[in-house]
């Protein structure tokens, strides 16, 4: 089963005072990278944060962000007298300074910054609500390999046709390579009685046969199709297994990649040529494909 490392989950939590809501975003990487972004005293959590995200996740660039909303009593907000007192003490003295009337309202002066003092989530606090924090979470990180499977089904549909494209070229690159050597042994016949006849030399035909030989020797691709193939069974069995292989597939798909070129440079010939063109084609849409396979 293949997963995609692009995918988006989210989830949400409303009751005992509290309001959770988590977004988890994933974008492909070859390491695992996290970055979470939550409020003041939840950074705590981070590394209980990351050990719920490990369990699903292997490599990808992942971006949490918790937001936590707690119901707050009245006794939670504090006026700050000091920092009021200091407020109202530089106006007066503006006051003086500019010679204008002192009538700025107090209810203005408690909307300045600083004056109305919220408690803040301590770590204590963070630590009490992680047990709901963490079923958001999960729930999320569920959400999200809902995403990443449907994406997964998609990729591997595409992957399966790429690979059908490559073992329909490569069974014409079998069924035209036995017939290279033939096509050459005739136009080297045909070329070299066109000399010799102009200088009335017979030719000797061992010549000849020895010539053809090691030209199909030298082209022989027989090796490099078996293992493409073989190269090519070993991608779909990979894409069955229960976990998702993407580095397996990437380090196959180098293999293949090296089959064909070394077929397209070996076979010495016009129309295997162009198949192994096709081949590299479909191959390198699966290399891009496979960078976002977890």
């Amino acid at each position: 089963m293949l997963l995609s490392m692009t995918g988006f989950g989210e989830a949400h939590y409303h009751g005992d005072g509290l309001a959770i809501s988590i977004e988890v975003r994933t974008i492909n990487s070859r390491y695992f990278k996290l970055s979470v972004k939550c409020g003041e005293g939840y950074s705590a959590l981070e590394p209980e944060i990351e050990n719920v995200v490990r369990q699903q996740i292997r490599r990808g660039t992942l971006q949490v962000a918790l937001r936590v909303d707690r119901l707050r009593a009245g006794e939670d907000f504090q006026i700050n007298k000091a920092v009021l007192a200091s407020y109202r003490r530089q106006l007066d003295e503006l006051h003086e300074l500019w010679k204008t009337p002192r009538n700025v309202p107090l209810e203005n002066l408690l909307m300045l910054p600083g004056v109305i003092a919220e408690d803040p989530t301590t770590a204590e606090d963070a630590g009490k609500d992680w047990p709901l924090i963490r079923q958001t979470l999960e729930a999320a990180m569920q959400n999200l390999a809902h995403m990443r499977t449907d994406e997964g089904r998609a990729m591997a549909a595409d992957l399966r046709s790429n690979g059908l494209t490559i073992v329909t070229e490569l069974a014409e690159i079998e069924r035209r390579a036995p017939l290279v050597a033939e096509a050459y042994r005739s136009r080297l016949t045909e070329r070299l009685q066109t000399v010799l006849a102009e200088f009335q030399v017979n030719l000797n035909p061992a010549d000849l046969i020895k010539e053809v030989s090691i030209f199909a020797e030298r082209s022989d691709i027989s090796e490099e199709t078996v293992r493409l193939r073989s190269h090519l069974e070993q991608f779909d069995t990979i894409m069955e297994l229960p976990e998702s292989s993407g580095r397996k597939l990437e380090f196959l798909v180098q293999e293949m990649f090296r089959e064909a070129n070394t077929i397209g440079s070996k076979a010495n010939d016009v129309q295997i040529s162009r198949h192994v063109i096709d081949i590299k084609a479909a191959i390198e849409r699966i290399r891009e494909m496979i960078q976002n396979i977890e």
